[in-house]
């Protein structure tokens, strides 16, 4: 028990994914992260800036091209995991009873993201945790178009991988100190993706309310 304990704390703690599992542990985690639903516990959005860091301070011994390629590939490739199971397994998938790895608000949350943004979510998904993970599922639920979902899907990959690993890079390049508060980055990225999903879970309930 202690083991397994051990090993989900390896997969949240992003510095430490980066320093022992190099570039193939990140796009892994990223892959997962984006589209297979018992992912979305997995670090995000400060995995991908504290790579683009290390990078920069040559922690990570990566060109930063392959590693914005190689990330860029794993968001990309993940969602269309995720929007491939929607797809086809959707509606199981909304029956599925609840477990550890899975909970029905999840998608609950991301179906009214759809009804408020459309196609757009899966833009505005790329940078909301939870959301980010599911929203290609619920994509491929309400079988969007595949062009309609590769357009979104590359833009919005795009659009994350180069502002959180490319100003992570940059700030490892020019600001080097920032080694020295790793941790409070990663607390900053915590808070804000708390802030979120409370943000998130209050904004439904009172939508439920109304309703």
């Amino acid at each position: 028990m202690e083991q397994i304990a051990d090993f989900f704390q390896y997969l949240t703690n992003s510095e430490e994914i980066i320093q022992t599992g190099g570039l193939i542990a990140v796009v892994l985690i990223v892959y997962i992260e984006n589209g297979l639903f018992f992912g979305f516990f997995l670090p995000g959005d400060y995995l991908l800036f504290l790579s683009g860091v290390f990078c920069g301070l040559v922690i990570l011994k990566v060109n930063i091209f392959l590693l914005l390629i190689s990330v860029f590939a794993a968001a990309v490739l993940g969602s269309f995991t995720g929007y491939i199971s929607g797809y086809y397994f959707g509606e199981a998938l909304e029956n599925k009873k609840e477990n550890l790895f899975f909970k029905k608000k999840h998608i609950k949350k991301t179906k009214r993201y759809f009804e408020k943004y459309g196609s757009r979510t899966l833009i505005i998904a790329r940078f909301l945790p939870i959301v980010r993970t599911f929203a290609p599922i619920m994509a491929g639920l309400v079988k969007m178009k595949i062009i309609r979902f590769w357009i979104y899907n590359i833009l919005g990959g795009a659009i994350w991988v180069v502002v959180l690993v490319g100003g992570g890079y940059y700030f490892g390049v020019h600001f080097p100190w920032i080694i020295d508060y790793v941790h409070y980055i990663i607390l900053f990225f915590l808070v804000i993706t708390s802030f979120t999903v409370v943000k998130g879970y209050f904004s439904a309930k009172e939508e439920i309310e109304q309703s």
